[in-house]
Formats: structure tokens, sequence, C-alpha cells
């Protein structure tokens, strides 16, 4: 049995007494030393010893350190004590591990003993109690904060979402207690609002999706970036095209309440310059490349540098391979704009078909409709019953009672892209996945719905990474 000594006068070592009587081990072996009397009546004689004598005499407390602990516990009310019986303590016992509370800020120098600060213990048990801060477990594991507790607000983004939906990379969740019960997710479990989720990972990630799981919408680009970047290619962008992208650009700008940058290569046509030109102000920035650097180079440069989270280019440009494949690279929406109007679309529709993608990129989607006071539709192509289309509906119908955001769902035996190719006033959703990056000969054979969105080019398209 390992021997554990408990030196104490204080309160609190009494209830430490009374938590490792409560702490059944049969490993160990607990003496105590007090400085009054004090009865515990589940202290079994098997498991615990009493002493009472003052610890701070050397004679007396040697007596005792005859014997060989794997640890002592030093909880003490006075400094001038604690520090005594310490000294006591390393006369005897130069190596043992002491474990001493520290209410006087200590400076010890000694490599095996641990002080343990009672404000920064009590303060950081109390802002555990706070709204809006992350509770970390301090003693389970490291203690760095690799498993966190988060509490999913009613307004959160992730609510009504399934747990297989949520890209979890370097952390997991864990647990979900929901109802004072613990649920072992699957890949096909919903989050609730309110659910207290359980999070294991690296703990600079966990503050993220600490942040990310309280945020509601309204904040769109976030969390991909906080400015919209406007991209124009005059070898490839028709001057006659690019003034009228301009004001739709910045009808969207105004929407979201986002800084605007917007980037010129290969500048060409002088009118259509001038006209870029006057729309600098302190919310509207342009750069122009006179050197030819090249879109790749531009692109992943000025999206780091300018922390753009939303990227707006032209029908032809996204067309190009090369552009469409580093704009896939940089994991951020992407508006593929057309000839149509901005100011007077009312719909952001979506193809539902059976990939899980479409889960993926519901909250980027609603967080931008939410902006841009458009309401959602789905529209399902309706051949035979699918379990998974209905749990989309069913979550997306969720989030409209949450966000209070119109969601219509539009069934129908005839092909969704022969019927919104008769419509207009829509931007149509799309996760931004690699079914995409196929060229359209090769889309022809894509059974996905997704993949043949070249058949509605000219309409404005939202591509969403999904991650």
């Amino acid at each position: 049995m390992k021997k554990i000594l408990i030196i104490t006068d204080c309160t609190i070592g009494e209830h430490l007494v009374e938590r490792a009587i409560e702490a059944y081990s049969k490993d160990n072996l607990y003496y105590v030393i007090q400085m009054k009397d004090r009865q515990y009546e589940k202290a079994g004689p098997d498991r615990f010893k009493f002493f009472t004598f003052d610890p701070t005499s050397r004679y007396k407390l040697s007596n005792v350190l005859k014997m060989d602990f794997v640890q002592i516990m030093l909880v003490m009310s006075s400094r001038l004590d604690a520090v005594n019986t310490l000294e006591n303590i390393r006369a005897e016992k130069p190596s043992v591990r002491v474990i001493m509370l520290d209410q006087w800020d200590l400076k010890i120098d000694d490599p095996n003993t641990l002080t343990i600060d009672v404000n920064d213990q009590l303060s950081a048990r109390l802002i555990d109690y706070l709204p809006n801060v992350p509770v970390i477990a301090q003693n389970v594991g490291m203690g760095e904060g690799e498993v966190m507790e988060v509490l999913v607000p009613f307004g959160s983004a992730y609510v009504y979402r399934h747990v297989g939906a949520i890209e979890q990379s370097q952390w997991r969740i864990a647990g979900i207690y929901r109802d004072q019960r613990l649920i072992l997710p699957t890949e096909r479990t919903l989050i609730h609002p309110n659910d207290l989720l359980l999070l294991v990972g690296e703990p600079d990630v966990l503050i993220s999706i600490y942040r990310s799981f309280k945020r509601e919408l309204g904040h769109f680009p976030a969390p991909y970036g906080s400015t919209i970047y406007l991209f124009f290619d005059m070898d490839v962008d028709r001057a006659e095209e690019i003034v009228p992208m301009l004001r739709k650009t910045i009808f969207v700008q105004k929407r979201l309440r986002r800084k605007l940058y917007i980037r010129v290569t290969n500048p060409g046509d002088l009118d259509a310059l001038r006209e870029i030109k006057q729309l600098r102000s302190p919310e509207v920035e342009v750069m122009i490349d006179y050197d030819r650097k090249g879109e790749a180079y531009l692109l992943s440069n000025d999206k780091r540098h300018f922390h753009a989270g939303f990227i707006v280019v032209s029908r032809k440009l996204f067309g190009t391979d090369a552009v469409r494949k580093v704009l896939y690279d940089l994991k951020v929406p992407v508006l593929k704009m057309a000839s149509g109007q901005m100011h007077n679309v009312k719909r952001a529709v979506m193809l539902l078909s059976e990939s899980e993608d479409v889960e993926k990129i519901t909250t980027t989607m609603f967080d931008m409709a939410s902006q841009m006071e458009w309401m959602i539709e789905l529209l399902e192509y309706q051949q035979d019953e699918n379990d998974f289309k209905e749990q989309v509906e069913q979550y997306y119908q969720n989030l409209s009672a949450i966000f209070s955001q119109s969601v219509s769902i539009r069934k129908s035996t005839d092909n969704p892209l022969r019927i919104l190719k008769k419509e207009d006033r829509f931007v149509q959703c799309i996760p931004f996945s690699e079914t995409v990056m196929q060229r359209p000969i090769l889309s022809l054979f894509s059974t996905d719905l997704q993949g043949l969105s070249f058949h509605l080019d000219h309409f404005h398209q939202l591509f969403i990474p999904v991650l």
C-alpha cells in the first residue's frame, strides 16, 4: 500500500481528509497529523492513522517521517507554520514529493515541492460560472485545456446539425449531456439547443471551436474572414461587364456591412479603370496589379493579407480551370456573379441531393441569406423515399424556426435543373466540393445534382466550401 501523509491545521485540510475518506482506494494508506484532535466517523482504522501534535516541532515530526511516504500533503493556515513544517520535512526527506497549499504567493525553489495557489484555483473555479466562458478540465489529462465543456446556445449555428456533418480535425465531440444523461454521439446524433458538449482536442483548436459554437447568425463572412474581395482580370472580363458587376458587388457589400477590396490584374481599359478608382473610400480599397503577377499569386496572397472571407468573381473567370482550382484551395465562399441583377434577388435556392455536403454548408447559407434578406428554398427531385433527405428537411425546418428565417421545400418529379432554368431572381447555393472542380463534359456523368451546376451557369451561384 502507498503511504500518504496529510499535515493540516485548518478547515480546508479537514475537507481534504473527508474527501479522501469518501474516495475509497484500497491501495492508499493515509497518515494524518493535526494540531487539534478531530474525529472522522467513516475513517476506517485500516486506512487512516491519526496523530495530534504541532508539526513545526522537528523532533515530533521526525518520528513520523521515519516511515516511507510516496507523497506529503501540506495544508496549513499560517504562513510561518507552513514554511517551518516544510523545512522540517526537507531536513528528514529531501526528495519526497510535497503538495503544499499556498495562500501567500510563496516562492519555493524546490523541484520536489508543488505549490497550489489558492487564489488561482478559486478564481478558476468561479470563472466557470461566467456566461460565454469555456469550462476547461484542469485536473484531467495535462490540465492545459484539452478537455472542454461548451453549452450550445439556442441561437447557435450548430443546433440541429448532425455530429457527422461537423468537420472535426484535431478535436472531437466525445460526449453530449442532455436532460441529465450522457449520450455517446454517433455520426447521426443531432445537436439540440442547451446541449452540454464534452470536447476533446488541441487546446488552441478547442478555443476556436468554442467561439464557433457560440457564434450566432449575422456575422458572415466570419468565420472564413472579415472582408469582401472582388477580383477582375481584364484579359478575361470585358470592360462593358465590369461596371455592372461593380454596382452589384457594392449592393452586396452594403447589405453585409464589410469592407470591400477590389483587385484588378492585367489592366487595359482606361474607362473601366476610372470607374473602379472612383469607388475608393474608407470602406472600399482598390489595388491594381501592373506587374501581371498572375491570378494564383494574387488570390492566395490577397486572401491572407486582407483577411478575405468572401470572394466575388465573374462567370467567365470562374469558368477558368486554373482560377477555379485556386478558389477551391482557398476554402472561402465564392460568389460567381452572372449578368442578372442582385437587388431583385429574393431566394437562395439549393438542390437537395443525397450528398451530406448540403448539411455542411447550411450555416453559411443561413447566415448570408439572413443578411441579404433572401428566402431559403430547397428543391427536391422526388424519385423515391429517402431517409437522408427527410432528415435534412427536418433539419432545415428546425433552423427556420430558430432563426426566424423563411424556408420552403419544393418537391417535384421533374428535373429541378429544368425547373430553375425557367425562373429568375435567385442565387443557387452549391457545396464547393471536388465535384464542382470537374469539367462540364465530365460532370455529365455525375449522379449528384451539385455536379451538374454548370447547367445553371448563367445564374448567380454561391459556392460554399465543405469543411
